[in-house]
C-alpha cells in the first residue's frame, strides 16, 4: 500500500485560515445567524449559525466591521440580511 503525506499549502488570499495564527487560541468570536422569518429558514434550516474565530478582540472588530459593510458586488435590488453577534469563549 502505497501512503502519501502532503504539507498543506495555503495558495489563495482568500482562505479563511491564516497560516500565521493557525495554533493561537481564538477567544474573540462573531456569531451570524438569520433574523426571524428570513425565507432562507427554509434552506439553511431554523438553528442554522456560522462562528468565525479570531485570536485577538482588534482583528475580531476589523472583521466585524467588514461582515456589517454592504458589500459591493450586490445589486441596487439585494437587501442580504444576517444578524451578527461578536462573543467571547
Amino acid at each position: 500500500m502505497v501512503r502519501y503525506t502532503a504539507q498543506v499549502e495555503y495558495y489563495h488570499q482568500h482562505n479563511l485560515v491564516n497560516p500565521d495564527v493557525v495554533g493561537a487560541e481564538r477567544r474573540f468570536g462573531i456569531r451570524v445567524t438569520l433574523p426571524p422569518g428570513d425565507t432562507m429558514h427554509k434552506v439553511l434550516g431554523d438553528d442554522w449559525e456560522q462562528l468565525h474565530w479570531y485570536p485577538g478582540e482588534a482583528e475580531r472588530d476589523r472583521a466585524f466591521e467588514q461582515m456589517a459593510m454592504r458589500h459591493a458586488y450586490s445589486r441596487d435590488t439585494d437587501s442580504p440580511t444576517q444578524v451578527l453577534e461578536k462573543i467571547v469563549r
